[in-house]
């Protein structure tokens, strides 16, 4: 956690309390800033302020309207495009019970085009909104230091960033609003292709009769070292999936990327492949493991 967090205590709410978003609104209440949250499901609220509402500041809220009336900053991590409508624009969603000044940061991973649109609308009501989904999964919002890809007002920008490093290691601007959502494409494009290239490379250290686990331990040490390397290798050889980042995720992650590529021009023929590949895991049952799953494609066809 970036200590500026602790600087200026916030009046915040917290929109989506799932697998990111529960562990996001407790830094935040962990830094002393004053969190009301808000989740689709009651029971979850209630189990956060029970958790967190004794030795810090927070409560919860019966709509995003309620849980964002008198904040400062209103902060979302939720499913999907729609869901990210609903929970602004949609009947008691926080544009409703926002004041004017006050900013809307959707952590959520969507499509540019709803940044954008959301953005207009947002401004037509004298808010602020940022776009700023995140990297670094559960392990990076349970222990604080995820990585953070913001699109908006470089104004909007310096007030929410401190506060955002309650839960960050890097928070950076990298345009307008919808500049973090292709940000976030760019991303995943990049782990698509690295997890399908690792999977292949570890079923050929197994299949050729070699120790897998210190293969990773050696080629780690070079040129194909990676994060996915080393977090999920030793895993993949094991055959462990159920944890991390979910393949249902990836597929609707892959989808947006697919489809900006398409309107941009851009080709993404292995994001595609690899797309595909989610695609027959799931068929198999594993909409909800982790996206190093490729490996059983290979291990067990």
């Amino acid at each position: 956690m970036n200590e500026t967090a602790k600087a200026q205590p916030r009046k915040v709410a917290f929109l989506g309390l799932g697998v990111m978003g529960y562990h996001m609104a407790g830094h935040l209440a962990k830094a002393g800033h004053e969190v009301t949250v808000y989740n689709r499901t009651a029971s979850k609220a209630a189990r956060w302020a029970g958790e967190f509402a004794g030795e810090f500041a927070g409560e919860t809220a019966a709509t995003p309207a309620e849980a964002a009336a008198g904040n400062e900053i209103v902060f979302a991590c939720v499913g999907n495009d729609d869901d990210v409508r609903a929970v602004t624009v949609g009947a008691g969603g926080a544009f409703e019970g926002m004041g004017e000044g006050a900013v809307f940061v959707d952590h959520t991973t969507a499509s540019a085009s709803v940044a954008q649109e959301l953005a207009a609308a947002a401004a037509a009501r004298g808010l602020g909104f940022m776009d700023a989904p995140v990297s670094g999964g559960e392990a990076g919002a349970v222990n604080g230091v995820l990585t953070v890809m913001a699109g908006g007002e470089p104004a909007v920008f310096e007030r929410c960033k401190g506060v955002i490093d309650a839960y960050a290691r890097a928070v950076t601007l990298l345009g307008p609003a919808g500049s973090g959502q292709l940000t976030k494409m760019v991303n995943q494009v990049c782990i698509a292709g690295l997890v399908q290239g690792l999977a292949e490379g570890l079923n050929l250290a197994v299949r050729s009769g070699l120790d897998a686990k210190l293969v990773l331990d050696v080629i780690s040490k070079g040129a194909a070292q990676s994060w996915q390397m080393e977090n999920r290798g030793t895993t993949m050889v094991d055959d462990e999936f159920e944890f991390g980042f979910a393949v249902d995720w990836m597929r609707k992650d892959l989808d947006i990327c697919l489809a900006q590529g398409h309107r941009a021009g851009a080709l993404l023929p292995v994001t595609a492949l690899v797309n595909e590949f989610y695609a027959r895991v799931q068929a198999r049952g594993g909409g909800r493991w982790d996206t190093s799953s490729l490996m059983r494609l290979l291990s067990n066809p």
